[in-house]
Formats: C-alpha cells, structure tokens, sequence
C-alpha cells in the first residue's frame, strides 16, 4: 500500500501544480472559462487525494475504499481537467463524452471515500 500512497502523493502534486498554472494561464486568456474551471477541480481534487491518501495510510479498517476513491477521483480529475484544459488552450476535444465520463467517475470517487471513511478505524498507538 505504501507504494500506492506515493503514487497518489505524486499525482497530487502534479495536479496543485498543474491547477495553479491553469489558473494564471486562465487569468490571461480571454475566454478563459473552460480553463478556470478545470484548474478549480484539479487544484480542489489535489487536496482531496493527498488527504486521502495520508489517511489510507494511517488507517487499519477502509484504507483501500480511501485509497480507491482517491484513485478513481484522480481518473476522474485527470479526464474532466485534461478535456477542458485542451479545448481550452488547443481548441481539441477529446473523446466524445470525456468530461461527462471523468465527472462520473470523480462523483464515484468522492462516494467511495465517504464509505472508507464511513469505515475507518485508526491504527493503533
């Protein structure tokens, strides 16, 4: 499990990183709507997945329902972020149906954490 905390560790680096870029890049296009936004998920879902993924590890009972939904919100995030930010700077759209498709997931995300947290006992002092 250590090795899947790091990489979700990783990818919210990644993603705060990438939000707050898509923010000042936001700030200076005009149209920069589809921008803003993707930047908002990626930056509130950066926090979201470092959380739970410094809770799985310390946690005995629903760590893997934690560490799931921190991984299905980054597929998510990753799908919803990456479709508006290329629209956005490069007038691309992905696959049909990519942002509707990574916003479901991140709702399956954010469900699946509310049941590993719903479950979680600590781990022992």
């Amino acid at each position: 499990m250590t090795t899947w905390f790091r990489v979700l560790m990783l990818v919210a680096g990644l993603f705060g990183a990438s939000g707050v870029a898509a923010s000042a890049m936001a700030a200076h296009l005009a149209g920069g709507a589809n921008l803003a936004t993707a930047a908002q998920f990626l930056l509130i879902h950066a926090a979201a997945i470092a959380a739970l993924s410094a809770a799985g590890l310390l946690a005995t009972r629903g760590a893997v329902l934690l560490l799931v939904g921190a991984s299905t919100m980054a597929m998510g995030t990753l799908l919803f972020s990456g479709d508006l930010a290329l629209r956005a700077l490069m007038g691309i759209k992905l696959l049909w149906g990519t942002a509707p498709f990574g916003g479901t997931l991140m709702i399956a995300g954010w469900v699946s954490a509310g049941i590993g947290g719903a479950l979680t006992a600590p781990r022992a002092r």
